[in-house]
C-alpha cells in the first residue's frame, strides 16, 4: 500500500511551492516595472518631440507675423494717404454688406 505523506512532508512542499511562487512573482514585477518604465520613456520622448516641434513651429510663425505687421507698418508709414482710403472703402464695404444681410435675414423671418 501506498504511504501517506506526514504532515511535516505536505508542509515542506507547500512552503516550498509558496516560495517558488513569489519568486515568479517578484520576477513578473519586475519585468512589468521593466516595460512600464519603457512605455513611460518612450511616451516621454514621443511628448518632448511633439512639444519641440510645436514651439518651433510657434516661433516661426510669430517671426511671420511679426515681419508682416512691420511691412504693413511700413506701407501705412510711406502711404498714409492710401492707407486711410484703403481702410475707409473696407469700413464702408464691411457697413453695406452688413445692411444687405440684415435687410435678406429680416425680409426671410418675415416669410416664415
Amino acid at each position: 500500500m501506498a504511504e501517506t505523506p506526514s504532515v511535516d512532508e505536505v508542509r515542506g512542499a507547500l512552503e516550498k511551492q509558496i516560495s517558488d511562487l513569489k519568486k515568479e512573482v517578484s520576477a513578473l514585477s519586475k519585468s512589468f516595472a521593466s516595460r512600464a518604465s519603457d512605455k513611460l520613456s518612450s511616451a516621454r520622448d514621443y511628448a518632448e518631440d511633439a512639444y519641440d516641434e510645436a514651439n518651433d513651429r510657434a516661433e516661426g510663425t510669430v517671426r511671420q507675423v511679426r515681419h508682416q505687421a512691420q511691412a504693413v507698418a511700413g506701407a501705412i508709414r510711406d502711404n498714409p494717404g492710401t492707407a486711410a482710403t484703403v481702410l475707409s472703402s473696407a469700413g464702408i464695404a464691411g457697413f453695406l454688406l452688413g445692411m444687405v444681410v440684415g435687410n435678406l435675414m429680416a425680409s426671410n423671418s418675415r416669410r416664415w
